[in-house]
C-alpha cells in the first residue's frame, strides 16, 4: 500500500510523473522510426491507433489529410452530366424555381450552349432582387474558376482558401467542361459528410409538406416507409428508399426522375453524384371504379 504521507513533494508526484514518461516513452518509441515514404506515415497512424494514442475521429482525419495530396480533382467533381446548371435567358420565377428544388447556394450559368459557362451565381444574391425589381440578374453572376482534372486537391483546398472561392468548373485535356466541385467536396475527403442547412434531425427523415405531399430523406429505411404510407416496398435487397429507387431505375437517379408505386408517385428532388439524397413523395388520387 502506498504510504498516505509522504516524505516530500517530489514523492507525491512521482506517480504522476511516472505515467507521462510512460506515455512519452511509446510515443517516442513510434517517432524513432522514421518513415521514409507515405506507406510508413501510414504505419505510424495505424500503430499510434492501435494503442490509442490516437483516437478513432483523429486517426480518420489525419488519413483524409494524406489522401487529399495524392488524389485529383477528377476523382471526386460532380461530372458534367449532373451537374445543376441555370440559364442566364430564363426569368427570374423559373430560376428561383430551380433553386428553391435542387437547394444549392452556388450554380454555375450558362448562356446558349450548356458548355458556355458564363459564371456562377449565389443564390443569396438573388435576395436584392426583392430590394431592387428592376435589377438584371446578368450583374449579379460572379466570374467562374476553371480549373484542370489533374490538379491535385491539396493544392486546390489551398487556392479556394487564398481566392476565397467555393467552387470551381472542371475542364478536361481539350478545354471541354467535364464537371465542377466544391470546397465542401475537398473538405468532406478530410472530415466525412458535411451536413448543411438543408439536413435535418437524423431520427426525423420524413416531412409533411401538404397535403398528401412528404419529403422524404433517401437515407430512409424501407421498414419506416412502409409504416408511415402503408406500402409494402421490397425490403429483402435494399435497406433504403433511395437504395430502391436507384435500383428501379438502374442507374444513379438525377433529379426529376420518378418512380411508382402503387398510389405513390416518388420523385428524386435533390441528389448527388453518388446516390440520391432527397425525394418527394406524392399520394395519387384513386381512380374511380369501373361502371
Amino acid at each position: 500500500m502506498p504510504d498516505p504521507y509522504p516524505a516530500n513533494e517530489a514523492d507525491a508526484t512521482r506517480p504522476a510523473k511516472s505515467s507521462t514518461r510512460s506515455l512519452l516513452d511509446r510515443i517516442l518509441s513510434l517517432v524513432r522510426r522514421e518513415p521514409e515514404d507515405r506507406e510508413g506515415i501510414k504505419a505510424v497512424l495505424e500503430a499510434a491507433h492501435a494503442r490509442d494514442l490516437l483516437d478513432a475521429e483523429s486517426y480518420t482525419m489525419i488519413k483524409g489529410a494524406l489522401a487529399v495530396s495524392e488524389r485529383t480533382v477528377g476523382d471526386i467533381m460532380v461530372p458534367r452530366s449532373r451537374m445543376d446548371l441555370l440559364d442566364i435567358s430564363q426569368p427570374l420565377p423559373y430560376l428561383l424555381s430551380t433553386i428553391i428544388d435542387t437547394a444549392h447556394s452556388r450554380f454555375p450559368v450558362y448562356e446558349g450552349d450548356r458548355d458556355n459557362i458564363v459564371g456562377i451565381l449565389l443564390a443569396k444574391d438573388l435576395l436584392r432582387c426583392m430590394l431592387e425589381p428592376g435589377i438584371e440578374v446578368r450583374s449579379l453572376v460572379r466570374p467562374a474558376v476553371f480549373i484542370p482534372e489533374t490538379k491535385r486537391l491539396n493544392v486546390l483546398l489551398h487556392e479556394f482558401r487564398a481566392s476565397r472561392n467555393h467552387l470551381a468548373i472542371v475542364i478536361d485535356e481539350h478545354g471541354g467542361i467535364s464537371g465542377l466541385v466544391s470546397m465542401e467536396d475537398v473538405l468532406e475527403q478530410i472530415v466525412g459528410d458535411i451536413e448543411d442547412e438543408f439536413d435535418e434531425d437524423e431520427e426525423t427523415t420524413i416531412f409533411a409538406e401538404g397535403d398528401n405531399l412528404w419529403r422524404v430523406q433517401a437515407t430512409t429505411e424501407i421498414a419506416k416507409f412502409n409504416e408511415v404510407f402503408g406500402s409494402n416496398l421490397p425490403d429483402d435487397d435494399y435497406d433504403t428508399v433511395g437504395g430502391w429507387v436507384s435500383a428501379q431505375l438502374g442507374r444513379i437517379p438525377r433529379r426529376g426522375e420518378f418512380v411508382q408505386h402503387e398510389d405513390l408517385r416518388i420523385e428524386v428532388v435533390r441528389a448527388d453524384a453518388r446516390r440520391p439524397l432527397w425525394l418527394r413523395v406524392k399520394r395519387l388520387p384513386s381512380a374511380p371504379p369501373q361502371a
